[in-house]
């Protein structure tokens, strides 16, 4: 990982993005109380007592990681908006992974269809959604109903201890070491969704980036304080001042 002094850290530069790519392994799946039964559910297939699964949960919270991980132990193809009719006109076996099902742009009819011929085949699938299956935009409700028949299950990142593990996931995939003191000040004064998150992680680092600098706790009250959570008064600014000091005697 690049030093700070070196040119590409140094302060008042334009930190470039140069991507990074977020773990999906099996192994680097936080569990929760808000995911728990979505976990044992993916582990334990074949043993499903039905062939369509809906996980259901806001951004962020584990879909699509949950989603790769019995992708992967299921040997699935993803299905995407520009072949869902050939999939569901073809037929066939083997499983299938539909992500965004609310939203993705998929057609009515030909989602309808693959639906109904996994129904009808046995042919295991995985849907995931943000939202409830009755708020789906969809023109009808015949899709809709046959979605109700899916096995349903919620994610969410339920609790402080599954929020601060998360932001060691999210600060790792961006090989970047932060204290866990530092995470717990986050995690005591954020807005509490893994979309805060993940958009949090994205603008500490760059922040820290742009400036030379390691992740401190002043960047992190900045940051907070510009996602309209920090308290903007006389009690956070000497709470600032006060982090600015011990940073620096660290």
């Amino acid at each position: 990982m690049t030093q700070p002094d070196s040119p590409q850290h140094r302060p008042g530069q334009l930190a470039l993005d140069l991507g990074h790519r977020p773990s999906h392994a099996e192994d680097d799946f936080i569990v929760g109380d808000g995911n728990r039964m979505a976990h044992a559910h993916i582990l334990s297939y074949p043993d499903w007592p039905g062939p369509l699964t809906l996980l259901e949960g806001p951004a962020s919270s584990g879909k699509s990681h949950l989603a790769r991980v019995w992708a992967e132990r299921a040997g699935a193809t993803y299905v995407m908006p520009g072949t869902v009719d050939e999939l569901s006109r073809s037929g066939g076996e083997r499983p299938l992974v539909v992500e965004d099902a609310d939203r993705a742009g998929y057609e009515e009819t030909a989602l309808f269809h693959l639906i109904n011929q996994s129904m009808r085949d046995g042919r295991p699938t995985l849907l995931t959604a943000r939202i409830p299956v009755a708020s789906w935009p969809f023109a009808t409700d015949d899709l809709k109903s046959r979605a109700r028949l899916a096995a349903r299950f919620d994610v969410a990142v339920s609790d402080d201890i599954q929020l601060s593990q998360m932001f060691v996931k999210l600060f790792g995939d961006r090989q970047v070491a932060v204290e866990p003191r530092l995470i717990a000040f986050i995690v005591a004064r954020m807005e509490r969704s893994p979309e805060e998150a993940v958009a949090l992680t994205q603008l500490m680092d760059r922040m820290a980036l742009e400036r030379g600098t390691a992740i401190t706790r002043s960047i992190a009250a900045e940051v907070l304080r510009q996602r309209g959570v920090g308290r903007d008064d006389a009690q956070m600014e000497l709470e600032l001042a006060d982090e600015a000091e011990e940073d620096e005697r660290d």
